[in-house]
């Protein structure tokens, strides 16, 4: 680090307590601490490079969620009567098409993996304890699998004779 950068660096008990640089400017309470070094445990290079891919499924799965949504916010909610037409009749009608189940499916799926990724991201960013992200992030694997499962169940095996 430069000089300049290294002065503007203050350790993070004087930037939490809003003394800032200790120039008199008010905004110099407002510093960004810096990123945590690696430790002897965090190699410099991985096999794979998870992290990105799953930078990439975000903004993939995202815009897909987006159409997804959208139409079926669409269809459910404006065409044909609105939300007054959705009813038990009506989704069973709906899940007789491969189609409609397929659709759902994917948004299903991809919003649960949306969101898991979203929550690992922060676990890993908040949870200071090793063993904390371990649970956090093994509870998080399970009601993802556990919905995921729970929602391809209801949609393939759904009886509009019940």
């Amino acid at each position: 680090m430069s000089s300049e950068i290294k002065d503007l660096v203050v350790p993070s008990l004087q930037a939490h307590t809003g003394q800032g640089l200790g120039t008199g400017n008010p905004a110099d309470a407002f510093v960004v601490e810096p990123a945590r070094s690696r430790s002897v445990k965090t190699p410099r290079r991985t096999r794979t490079n998870f992290e990105m891919l799953a930078w990439l499924f975000m903004r993939l799965s995202g815009v897909v969620l987006v159409v997804l949504v959208l139409g079926h916010l669409l269809i459910n909610l404006m065409l044909d009567g609105g939300v007054s037409k959705v009813s038990f009749a009506f989704v069973a009608g709906r899940w007789a098409s491969p189609f409609w189940q397929v659709w759902d499916l994917l948004m299903l799926w991809l919003a649960m993996l949306h969101g898991a990724n979203g929550m690992r991201t922060v676990i890993t960013d908040y949870a200071e304890k090793d063993s904390t992200r371990l649970w956090l992030k093994g509870l998080l694997a399970v009601a993802t699998v556990f919905t995921v499962l729970l929602g391809t169940l209801v949609i393939f095996t759904f009886d509009p004779n019940i």
